[in-house]
């Protein structure tokens, strides 16, 4: 899929399928930004809806098939993977998780394992999806990312889901009265009732802040990273479509070193996803106030 100016190719692989309104009032694909810009908040990212839906249902297919194919004797390569994976889950949930809560090691299994496939479409080689994608509709100019994790829609997503369940278990264990209290009387108290009054907006803005500061910093660490390592394989595709021998070459080394980098990445970052949701549900659970 080739472009016409380097600028040009990368734009274009940044670019989402979006369906929405069209200026005309009709409901269609954009065919460019700035149609898909005119779209507005109703518009829908088809790529990410799809890869995100289709890796889920992949979640759930595998560890089904382990689940159903589970043996006591000698186990298999995919149960053995799904029986690491649900320890480490496992052991993580008991060491940060301090309430009693069934709903808990599901879920972190559940945004591990799940970010984790997101992310790794990442390592297949940029051009290859999108190509596809448009051989497939015989649209050669057809707008396709492959990776979910670099659309903030989807980060911000799965951390307003969590965020939901922060202030639901918040509200359930502390009491309405107990979740306001927090965010109206810390960090500073007084044993003077006047002074405390006074305080209220002060504590109210810092811990209003700080509370909503957990979805954002979860959103846009993971969409950071992603879309920066998106673009990384981007820069170096670039190279091979220079036509310079010397810069193919070096587009190859940097291709397999970033690669093996990629790999940490992906799965640091599915990591720092659980595990700060895993603490921030912790705690909603505390009720020590």
């Amino acid at each position: 899929m080739a472009e016409q100016t380097a600028s040009g190719y990368i734009q274009h692989h940044l670019q989402n399928l979006t369906f929405g309104r069209l200026p005309t009032g009709e409901w269609g694909f954009a065919h460019s930004a700035e149609q898909a810009k005119e779209m507005g908040f109703w518009a829908f990212h088809v790529d990410t809806l799809g890869w995100s839906i289709g890796l889920g249902l992949l979640f759930v297919l595998l560890f089904r098939m382990a689940a159903k194919k589970a043996t006591s004797g000698v186990p298999g390569g995919l149960q053995n993977l799904v029986e690491v994976m649900v320890d480490f889950v496992d052991g993580s949930v008991k060491d940060t998780f301090h309430g009693r809560n069934p709903l808990i090691a599901p879920l972190a299994l559940t945004i591990f394992v799940w970010i984790f496939l997101m992310n790794a479409v990442d390592l297949v080689p940029v051009d290859w999806i999108p190509v596809l994608a448009a051989t497939i509709t015989g649209n050669e100019h057809l707008a396709f990312r492959a990776v979910p994790t670099t659309d903030p829609n989807a980060t911000l997503g799965m951390s307003l889901s969590v965020f939901a369940l922060i202030i639901f278990y918040s509200i359930k264990v502390k009491g309405i009265g107990g979740f306001l209290g927090e965010l109206t009387l810390h960090p500073f108290g007084s044993k003077n009732i006047l002074v405390q009054i006074i305080l209220i907006p002060v504590n109210f803005l810092l811990e209003f802040v700080t509370l909503v500061a957990k979805p954002i910093s979860l959103a846009l660490r993971l969409f950071g990273n992603m879309y920066a390592g998106e673009l990384v394989f981007i820069l170096i595709a670039v190279m091979f479509g220079a036509g310079i021998l010397a810069l193919s070459g070096l587009g190859i080394a940097l291709q397999w070193a970033w690669a093996v980098f990629h790999i940490l990445i992906i799965t640091l970052q599915a990591f720092i996803f659980m595990m700060l949701s895993i603490v921030y549900l912790s705690m909603a659970h505390e009720d020590n106030h």
